[in-house]
């Protein structure tokens, strides 16, 4: 499946496509990027058009630089490319499916653009705004990386640059699943792309992002009464900490209209984990 590119947005994004029939837009997390769809789409490919692109900061698209309000890594910025990028590509309408820091992405994207978005699958996440919220001390413990990306730089920066391969074992492979998760070549990425500064800056300022200027869009979301109008599914790990601290479909009823979902036998990497449940829950929420 070549890559392909598109100036969007002043920005020059990266994604695959395949398949043909109604478009998803499918949205990575972090430190990952597009790859984490592929054995996803491998089932979808004869349904659907998949749109697959790596995030502003993530992968092969560019690392614009920071700014004082993390503007270029707010969720509404990456929604805009999004809505440049499907434009360029000819698609009106079209589902989303996002996981993780893709999953906050989408949020925004159903937000801001409640006409071109039909329907919404998250997966593994609750509102970053309830989130940060109810934090206690067990999300704190297991969630520390969202405390700890962001620190105003370059101190995460520093610290995980010294030693980027003890962060993303530390990280991700001590999570339920450990490696066998990870097709090697997907993980070769990962740690490849956490290597490379400029890459390892633009996610923590996604980071940063969430804990300032996101927190801003939605409590202003908040303060206006507006609730996502699509069709929301969520999916969430029951070995994750979503499953542990939080009650997802209670915590997207109260920003959106409709809400279903489940808890599937994964830990966080739902994609990679077990990507057949995960196109068969795609497959019946979007045909």
């Amino acid at each position: 499946m070549p890559e392909q590119n598109k100036v969007v947005n002043e920005v020059e994004l990266f994604y695959q496509m395949k398949g043909t029939g109604p478009a998803l837009l499918l949205l990575h997390g972090f430190p990952q990027n597009r790859s984490i769809w592929r054995r996803v789409c491998e089932q979808l490919s004869d349904t659907y058009t998949l749109v697959m692109p790596d995030l502003r900061g993530y992968g092969s698209s560019p690392k614009p630089a920071s700014d004082p309000h993390h503007q270029n890594y707010s969720k509404r910025q990456m929604a805009l490319d999004l809505i440049a990028l499907m434009d360029r590509l000819g698609i009106e309408q079209f589902g989303v499916v996002g996981h993780d820091r893709g999953g906050r992405v989408a949020h925004r994207l159903a937000a801001d653009f409640p006409t071109r978005v039909q329907r919404l699958m998250l997966l593994d996440i609750s509102p970053t705004l309830k989130m940060y919220e109810q934090t206690d001390m067990r999300f704190a413990l297991g969630y520390w990386h969202w405390f700890f990306l962001v620190q105003p730089a370059p101190l995460p920066e520093q610290l995980i640059g010294a030693d980027p391969q003890g962060f993303m074992e530390a990280f991700m492979l001590k999570r339920h699943g450990g490696r066998a998760v990870f097709e090697p070549e997907n993980w070769a990425q990962y740690l490849e792309a956490i290597k490379d500064p400029a890459c390892l800056h633009a996610m923590c300022e996604d980071y940063r992002a969430s804990v300032t200027i996101d927190l801003e869009h939605d409590r202003a979301d908040r303060a206006k009464g507006t609730r996502l109008s699509q069709p929301l599914r969520v999916l969430w790990g029951q070995h994750g900490m979503i499953e542990r601290c939080f009650d997802p479909i209670n915590d997207w009823l109260e920003v959106a209209q409709s809400v279903s979902g489940r808890a599937l036998d994964t830990g966080h990497y739902l994609p990679e984990e077990q990507p057949q449940e995960v196109a068969q829950e795609i497959r019946q929420f979007f045909k």
